[in-house]
């Protein structure tokens, strides 16, 4: 039965790119439509972009599919307790978008405003309610490296990829927004204008992302993951953090991982050519560094990342196992892809980036691990805020006081 439902979904799909009127679709698929539920439209755009189907073209055409699908996706207000890793998404989707209405509202208000008192007012109002935006990083942040990875691990791999697309479209729209917050300019009518013209954009983006994720991701993702993963999912939602607006998260009664899940963390002798360690005393040795490392493994599967105190990229035990390439947003994965397979053909040994993030410079290099035989092992990633570092001058011979 559910096999029948996907086949007849995927051609639903197929129809619709081959620019058939949605209303026609819908006519006819009518009784079909008020059965089929989000599960099954992951699976079926799944299958589709497998076989050939650009994704970039699924992802252009989903709010189509979305106006077909609605009938069957409305009444999803309430998908989880309280709490719940769903619940908590929810509930952030629901304050971003009051958020971008405000906003929207107080630059029309704006616009023709003359007293000094009132611009300064509400244009500080507008500067708090951006900072909710600075602060939804960890909202994608949580989806990206947790909830994503227990997807791919349940099959679900093309839906979350596609978000993913959406949230660096997204994260680009915000950042032309903070640029403008940031302008002396700001009680210019021609400045306010753009706010407001930002802002409708972002409600564009943000409603049908958030419709997407609440009424098709999330009710698969309740479908495939298990009590015992929503407990480990919860506790590295807490470990990366939450944003100044989310609301409460304590209510639901987090189930408890079964043993099996629970990281093995007893110690144990590990021997080297050039000497030996216990097992705690190399894992605080590496979360020591003062940089992030990450080891890839030579199926291009992350094996293992440090838990360093001055962590720069966001990490959760959720991308252990994970394809790498599912790892980065879909606009550099052809980068990644370049050099793993450089390092797997022996043409290069090492890559290296350095950004500006935030103000900081950080240096990200990308090694080609191999044993005494040349034979390719893995990758390992360093990224590190040399920032002060790039700074030193002269020399340095005496201890600092304690502080």
């Amino acid at each position: 039965m559910f096999e029948d439902k996907k086949q007849i979904v995927k051609t639903m799909i197929s129809r619709l790119h081959e620019g058939e009127d949605p209303e026609v679709i819908k006519k006819e698929y009518g009784d079909f439509l008020r059965r089929v539920d989000a599960s099954i439209i992951s699976k079926a755009e799944e299958e589709l972009i497998r076989e050939g189907m650009p994704r970039e073209e699924v992802h252009k055409l989903c709010d189509v599919h979305l106006t077909v699908f609605d009938e069957s996706l409305s009444g999803k207000s309430s998908l989880a307790l309280a709490g719940h890793p769903i619940h908590i998404l929810m509930e952030e989707h629901r304050v971003l978008l009051a958020t971008v209405e405000e906003l929207y509202m107080i630059a029309e208000e704006l616009v023709d405003e003359t007293d000094v008192g009132v611009l300064d007012e509400k244009i500080s109002r507008m500067k708090h309610l951006v900072t909710h935006f600075k602060e939804s990083t960890r909202h994608y942040h949580r989806e990206e490296n947790v909830l994503f990875p227990y997807l791919e691990k349940h099959g679900i791999k093309e839906p979350p990829a596609i978000m993913w697309m959406e949230h660096d479209k997204i994260r680009a729209t915000e950042g032309h927004l903070f640029r403008l917050m940031e302008l002396d300019t700001l009680t210019i009518s021609d400045s306010i204008r753009d706010i407001q013209n930002i802002a409708i954009e972002l409600n564009e983006l943000l409603s049908s992302h958030f419709y997407k994720e609440n009424n098709i991701l999330f009710p698969t993702s309740l479908q495939v993951i298990t009590d015992d993963e929503w407990g480990l999912i919860r506790s590295e939602f807490d470990e990366i953090g939450y944003c100044c607006f989310t609301p409460e998260v304590s209510e639901w009664n987090q189930h408890e991982p079964s043993q099996s899940l629970v990281e093995d963390t007893q110690s144990a002798d590990i021997h080297f050519e050039t000497g030996h360690m216990t097992k705690e005393e190399l894992q605080a040795v590496l979360n020591s560094l003062p940089i992030d490392i990450t080891f890839v493994d030579a199926k291009d599967q992350v094996k293992y990342f440090s838990d360093s105190k001055e962590r720069i990229f966001v990490r959760s035990k959720a991308v252990i196992g994970r394809d790498v390439h599912l790892c980065h947003p879909q606009k550099s994965v052809h980068v990644v892809k370049q050099i793993l397979d450089d390092f797997r053909e022996g043409t290069r040994d090492k890559a290296e980036f350095w950004i500006d993030l935030g103000g900081r410079l950080i240096h990200i290099r990308y090694f080609a691990v191999r044993n005494n035989n040349g034979s390719y092992l893995g990758c390992l990633e360093a990224s590190q805020d040399i920032t002060e570092i790039k700074q030193i001058e002269g020399q340095k011979r005496l201890l600092d006081p304690v502080v």
